[in-house]
Parts: structure tokens; sequence; C-alpha cells
């Protein structure tokens, strides 16, 4: 299923990735660092929440108190703990 969702104190504007149970695939950035976005988007394809989570939550960007990378690893789990009530 796909997710779309608005980030918040970084570069980028959104993120759209699909998220099939827990394993996220098709990641793509809208705006910020295109070259260190599609970097990432490759090398988090197939991984799941969890180890999404594990890998780039907390992470910040110079001054800033988030990241394109945290607001990837939030929006994954804002997305499966959506999932999981609809799937109720």
């Amino acid at each position: 299923m796909g997710y779309s969702y608005r980030t918040k104190g970084v570069c980028a504007m959104k993120i759209d990735f699909d998220l099939e149970g827990n394993v996220v695939k098709n990641v793509s950035f809208m705006g910020g660092c295109n070259g260190n976005l599609k970097a990432i988007s490759t090398l988090v394809d197939g991984m799941t929440v969890e180890e999404i989570e594990s890998k780039l939550k907390g992470n910040k960007c110079g001054f800033k108190s988030t990241s394109c990378a945290d607001q990837l690893a939030i929006a994954v789990r804002e997305a499966y703990e959506k999932k999981k009530v609809m799937d109720k």
C-alpha cells in the first residue's frame, strides 16, 4: 500500500513509499539533497520498519533537530501503526 508523508524541519518536502507488511519499498523523496536521498532510498529498499528505525532514527542534519533520514524513520513507523489499526 502506498503512503505519503509531509516532512517537518528538513529540505525534502515529502516522502512517498510502499509498505508491504512491515517491509518498506519504493521510497522517493520530493526535494532535498537529490543524490543523498536517492542513495538512502536504494539502501532502505526491502528493509523492515524496525531496521530503518534502528539505523536512521535520531539522525540530525547540521544544527537541525532532525534530518531527511530521521523523517523517513518517523514516516514508516507512523504508516505502519496506521496500517495495523486499519487491518484490525
